[in-house]
């Protein structure tokens, strides 16, 4: 199938598409993006996603040339389009030199397997250190060199993830995802001020907690409060939410005895989208 590709109001093949290579977007990452999962022709939280792009583009000086009506329109024409049920869909604003370009990528999504899910992912602490008092670190911005490094070292390292430490020491986030840590039946994840981003799974964590009357602590976690403790997981946008069964050698003894808490936000993500 061909891809198509939106570009500044037109839909476009991968060969017609192209931007100036004078754009400051490209020559200094000027610009913002917002990862989503489109399944079964529904675009996940896109409204959320559209809310936080705003927010990005203007933290960095862009204004969106078009209105959340019609980036809608766009994005789900676009996923109709390349005809995945399954798909990765990249929506990028980047600044030109007249202008902000406006650029909608869609893949098609191979998930994790079932099985994964039920036996987790392996992270390692990445040597790289998130500047947690940068007010970038709150903005998913195209310039994104800093978490495409740490992943790398993760993969190198045959780790599925980074867990990235900000200057002080403290835990920030994975290179692609949030972290909730359990110990003895309490939930722990960086406060946004240790240099996380607020995730959108990591919000409708917070929603699904909220629902369950469950409490969720945001606070300053250091390497040891992951050590010690018995469950942790990961999510992202496209993933959803997944358990973490390593960190470096130490295993979670909750994924050890057949026992998760993070079930309930696995299972509770997956009902909310009906997969």
């Amino acid at each position: 199938m061909r891809e198509i590709i939106f570009l500044n109001g037109k839909f476009l093949s991968k060969k017609e598409a192209c931007i100036s290579i004078q754009a400051q977007g490209f020559q200094y990452g000027w610009g913002v993006f917002e990862s989503m999962r489109a399944y079964k022709g529904e675009i996940v939280y896109l409204k959320r996603h559209l809310e936080r792009a705003k927010i990005s583009a203007r933290a960095i000086g862009l204004t969106i040339p078009y209105d959340e009506s019609k980036l809608k329109k766009f994005i789900l024409e676009a996923a109709r389009l390349n005809g995945f049920q399954d798909a990765y869909i990249k929506l990028i604003f980047s600044k030109s030199e007249a202008r902000v370009d406006t650029i909608i990528l869609v893949k098609e999504y191979f998930p994790y397997s079932a099985k994964r899910y039920k036996t987790g992912l392996r992270a390692c602490v990445s040597s790289l250190r998130q500047n947690e008092l940068s007010f970038l670190a709150q903005h998913k911005t195209n310039n994104y060199l800093f978490y495409q490094l740490a992943y790398l070292e993760a993969k190198n390292k045959g780790f599925d993830e980074a867990i990235i430490l900000n200057s002080r020491g403290y835990i920030a986030e994975g290179s692609r995802t949030n972290i909730f840590l359990i110990r003895d039946n309490e939930i722990f994840t960086p406060s946004l001020e240790c240099g996380c981003l607020n995730g959108i799974t990591r919000r409708v964590i917070f929603d699904l907690a909220k629902r369950r009357n469950i409490n969720i602590n945001e606070v300053k976690l250091a390497l040891a409060d992951l050590y010690n403790s018995q469950e942790a997981f990961l999510t992202n946008s496209l993933i959803g939410v997944i358990p973490l069964a390593s960190i470096e050698k130490k295993m979670f003894r909750g994924r050890r005895n057949n026992y998760s808490l993070s079930d309930i936000f696995i299972k509770g993500y997956k009902s909310l989208l009906k997969i």
